[in-house]
């Protein structure tokens, strides 16, 4: 098992930043693929970035491409997102996700580890 353990949401005014961390404890944290979803009200879960195992490698959703930046310690077993000019509709519950495989993907069915999720509300 791997437990993820999501921090950093807030309120933050549009054209704000916040950056989410993201712990994880358990089994190896180092040979997973990470990723961060977020899920806004009546909508489903969507992708929004993934690292490779080793950092060597990231993806990106088209709505966050240039803004957002997703990163990896594996010393420190931590995943983060970096979020820059945020907009209101980025304003959703944003989950980490950990795969048994080293490499990343866009669908949460292929996740086998989430966090709980932290609130993230931009205002306009």
């Amino acid at each position: 098992q791997v437990q993820l353990v999501e921090s950093g949401g807030g309120l933050v005014q549009a054209g704000g930043s916040l950056r989410l961390s993201c712990a994880a404890s358990g089994r190896t944290f180092s040979n997973k693929a990470m990723g961060w979803f977020r899920q806004a009200p009546g909508k489903e879960r969507e992708f929004v970035a993934a690292i490779t195992w080793n950092g060597g490698s990231t993806d990106y959703d088209n709505s966050v491409k240039g803004r957002f930046t997703i990163s990896r310690d594996n010393a420190k077993n931590t995943v983060s997102l970096q979020m820059n000019s945020l907009k209101p509709e980025d304003t959703a519950l944003y989950y980490c996700a950990a795969r048994r495989y080293s490499t990343g993907s866009f669908y949460p069915y292929d996740y086998d580890y989430w966090g709980q999720g932290t609130q993230v509300t931009v205002s306009s």
